[in-house]
């Protein structure tokens, strides 16, 4: 399994909304462990099923010692605002500085089906609502005010700093 880019083989699946999971599988939870795997490798915080070529709502999260793996995500409530920057994996050299809300609540079912809600703050709100955009087909350039908000770096700096 490997990261998709968006100027790589097999990217434009980062455009495209991804398919909902409905009941979780073994094949599902087995496609989670393997994108903590790849997360983790990275390195990075977050990863989203479209980032390794997977059309499905799936994402895992891992921040503060928690690891979270997420079907069918969503947001169903947001507070406060803030821009900071952030890297993702599937725009390598890229930093942009990115508005989102600094308190989210996610609910979506748990690798074993169950619906379970999640109540983020600050960094951890952010990993969320970055991860969740990717089912959008949404990337972080696209969440920009200013082209001059998109920071072009060298990729060994930008590892420091992905998200997912």
């Amino acid at each position: 399994m490997r990261i998709v880019t968006l100027d790589g083989p097999g990217g434009a699946i980062l455009r495209r909304r991804a398919r909902p999971v409905g009941r979780l599988t073994p094949e599902v939870v087995r496609l989670m462990d393997e994108m903590v795997e790849v997360m983790r490798r990275a390195p990075g915080v977050g990863l989203a099923a479209p980032q390794v070529g997977y059309s499905l709502r799936v994402i895992v999260v891992e921040y503060d010692g928690q690891l979270y793996q997420l079907a069918d995500p969503e947001i169903t409530s947001r507070e406060g605002e803030e821009v900071a920057q952030e890297g993702c994996l599937s725009l390598p050299g890229i930093l942009c500085d990115v508005r989102r809300n600094t308190r989210v609540v996610v609910r979506g079912k748990n690798r074993r089906g169950r619906t379970v809600t999640v109540r983020a703050d600050g960094w951890l709100a952010r990993i969320f609502q970055h991860e969740v955009d990717h089912l959008d087909g949404i990337l972080i350039t696209d969440r920009v005010e200013s082209p001059a908000d998109i920071h072009y770096v060298d990729r060994e700096r930008a590892v420091g700093e992905v998200v997912g």
